[in-house]
């Protein structure tokens, strides 16, 4: 079952009163251990509701009312969303929670429908429009990402220039450039690159296949090269078909990093193919490398 888990509102919490660095370390330990687990799907804290507005609705009247409201102990400061077994499992997950204020604090734990609650109401028909908005959602589900510094690569290969239209072209580009994994001068390593660089906006962008060097001399004259700066870099694990990769990329980008509170560098990002990938498959040893600001 899934529950959601309301963190209710507090004087300091609408006074816009910022957690301490003690209860975000507590809380961050706490929600690691969640998503061991298996428990924790979602996750956010709130805004106060000065900078929030409510819609009243009144037939077809829809009426904006501006924040703040009054009744803080009605309010809501964050939730999770989790999937547990039993109410009892959540119940004692959230007995192992710090308090989320400094002061009394209440948190209230919330059962969400599931589609058997509905009954007949629930047609096959609208069932499976549930069931395929949620897999189109699935599509952009993340694992959480490990943190990891870099130094300068090189990565040498093949570049092409793509628009967005035309990137569906970029495995043919792969299926070229394979044979020659192994056989680049300077070659470190087993590990395959795809590097995304000269991004324009609205326009497209260069992408390298390619393995990493330790120099420039003596590369082929049909071989391009991409210096990529040491950073730190969240990396994310791509579990899917390599097909999906765009999937993950998108998710990355419009959905984590403006979530997460980092910024990239706006050095190259790159997909990093492990010898666990399967080029018959398509699947495995596939990561996605974003470089972000310390």
């Amino acid at each position: 079952m899934k529950v959601m888990v309301l963190v209710k509102a507090s004087k300091d919490s609408e006074a816009g009163v910022m957690p301490s660095q003690q209860l975000l370390t507590e809380m961050g330990k706490f929600n690691q251990e969640l998503v061991k687990a298996g428990v924790m799907l979602a996750a956010d804290g709130l805004h106060p509701s000065s900078k929030g507005v409510r819609v009243r609705f009144s037939g077809k009247n829809r009426t904006v009312i501006d924040g703040p409201f009054a009744e803080t102990k009605e309010l809501v400061a964050g939730y999770w969303i989790w999937q547990v077994k039993s109410m009892e499992e959540a119940i004692a997950w959230l007995k192992r929670c710090p308090n989320p204020m400094n002061e009394e604090s209440d948190v209230e734990i919330r059962r969400i429908f599931s589609p058997e609650d509905f009954g007949p109401a629930l047609t096959p028909e609208l069932l499976d429009q549930s069931q395929n908005q949620q897999a189109e959602m699935d599509n952009y589900k993340l694992d959480s990402p490990r943190f990891e510094n870099r130094k300068e690569m090189v990565i040498a290969g093949v570049s092409v220039t793509y628009t967005f239209e035309m990137r569906k072209n970029i495995p043919g580009q792969w299926e070229k450039f394979a044979p020659r994994v192994g056989k680049v001068p300077g070659q470190i390593g087993k590990d395959s690159y795809g590097v995304c660089w000269n991004y324009k906006p609205g326009v497209g962008f260069d992408y390298l296949s390619g393995v990493e060097v330790s120099g420039t001399a003596g590369l082929p004259a049909d071989c391009s090269n991409v210096r990529i700066p040491a950073s730190r870099y969240a990396v994310f694990t791509h579990r899917q078909h390599v097909s999906a990769l765009p999937n993950t990329l998108e998710a990355i980008w419009k959905k984590w990093l403006p979530k997460s509170g980092y910024e990239s560098t706006g050095a190259p990002g790159f997909e990093r193919y492990t010898d666990e990938f399967d080029p018959r498959t398509g699947m495995g040893g596939t990561e996605v490398w974003i470089p972000i600001k310390q």
